[in-house]
């Protein structure tokens, strides 16, 4: 009888093999990738009619000249202080509460000056202020 204990040999793992095959993967899946450029956004933005000329009475139609100058729907504010742009917004908001304010600023005009009018808004209960806008084609025209 043979009582000796047989000696075990341990299994080894052999990771060669397997890196080589990874590294195989990673080689195929960097050659077969594209490449964007995420930075870029292609947009093509909707274009809008604005030559016809609107009267609405839900619109309040502020305009800031490069001076500072206040005209509100139209007729020029006398004072550049907001509380006679206040005074002024009171008597153009036909709709009341619902009244939009539109703000069209020159572009030379100083940023306190936009800021006045959004402030006599706020004084007036006017929520709703959009700024107005043009295109490049119309700004080349001028």
């Amino acid at each position: 009888m043979n009582f000796r204990s047989r000696s075990r040999e341990e299994p080894e793992i052999n990771l060669i093999p397997f890196i080589d095959v990874l590294l195989v993967v990673l080689i195929f899946l960097m050659l077969s990738t594209t490449y964007s450029k995420f930075t870029e956004l292609q947009l093509k933005l909707p274009v809008a009619d604005a030559d016809a000329q609107r009267d609405y009475p839900k619109e309040l139609l502020v305009t800031v000249s490069s001076e500072g100058a206040y005209t509100v729907n139209r007729s020029p504010v006398a004072g550049r202080s907001v509380d006679n742009l206040t005074q002024a917004m009171r008597e153009g908001a036909k709709a009341g509460k619902e009244t939009v304010v539109i703000i069209s600023a020159d572009a030379g005009a100083r940023h306190q000056a936009v800021i006045s009018v959004m402030e006599a808004a706020r004084r007036t209960g006017l929520t709703q202020i959009t700024f107005a806008a043009q295109s490049p084609a119309t700004a080349g025209d001028k």
